[in-house]
């Protein structure tokens, strides 16, 4: 083979358009991504401290064309389309959406930071008949705060969420339940998607408050350092004008 074909051969090797990416977690064809179906981690002992990814798993295999999933701006992994971030928006989204489109079911994964905020939207889901999941991730304070700026104050007062949701439905269609482990969030799964499955589910799930991905800790250590840098020395108006939109740059890209 002369020297032309052989650059030819490569060139046509290295054509994007027919590459195949072989990863241990995915395989990369032309301009798709095809990811195997995810399975649940397993647990090494029964009734051991339920994790944040085991969590994730389950409801990953929860999702279908009749479900709708609503997750706050936690410390979570997905591709999705930009969110704001104001906190506690998830309870009152999964109302509003579950009485627009009726013919589907809600699954919020909601922190209990957030629904403190906004738990006075649950009557209303009971009152209109709603049938939403409801993962109430109970780690006992703002995670995301903790990991920028450990302070008191990002612990917030645990409250009985089940209890409360108990009370608040006042014999309306709605069941609860609290997880400590793998064993009991796949029990009370298959409760919310079979015997219950025409009720409001509301599901306490008691994770650690340290149980993080390495993400958000490296996330948290670059907004930490760049909160934390010394103040900007006196400029003149004009300056802080122009300083103003680079200023705004480095912290969306941090």
């Amino acid at each position: 083979m002369g020297l032309e074909a052989a650059v030819e051969a490569a060139a046509e090797f290295l054509n994007k358009d027919k590459t195949i990416i072989v990863q241990p977690d995915r395989v990369s064809i032309t301009n798709g991504i095809f990811v195997p179906v995810g399975h649940p981690l397993k647990t090494v002992e029964p009734k051991q401290p339920l994790r944040v990814d085991v969590l994730l798993q389950y409801i990953q295999n929860m999702l279908s064309s009749e479900t709708t999933i609503f997750a706050e701006s936690g410390d979570s992994w997905y591709e999705f389309q930009m969110q704001h971030g104001s906190i506690g928006w998830s309870v009152g989204t999964t109302l509003g959406d579950a009485q627009a489109v009726p013919e589907k079911r809600e699954i919020a994964c909601i922190s209990d930071g957030s629904f403190q905020v906004t738990a006075q939207d649950v009557p209303a889901m009971l009152r209109c008949g709603q049938k939403s999941i409801i993962f109430l991730i109970n780690n006992g304070g703002y995670t995301i705060e903790v990991e920028i700026h450990d302070r008191p104050y990002h612990v917030i007062k645990n409250w009985n969420y089940t209890g409360l949701v108990e009370a608040i439905h006042n014999k309306g269609k709605c069941w609860t339940a609290k997880v400590c482990c793998e064993e009991e969030l796949i029990k009370a799964i298959e409760t919310a998607t079979g015997a219950m499955k025409d009720c409001l589910c509301f599901i306490e799930v008691i994770v650690h408050k340290d149980d993080t991905s390495k993400e958000l800790l490296e996330c948290g250590c670059r907004v930490a350092a760049t909160n934390g840098r010394p103040p900007f020395p006196q400029y003149s108006l004009l300056q802080l004008q122009c300083l103003q939109h680079v200023n705004t740059n480095i912290y969306l890209h941090i």
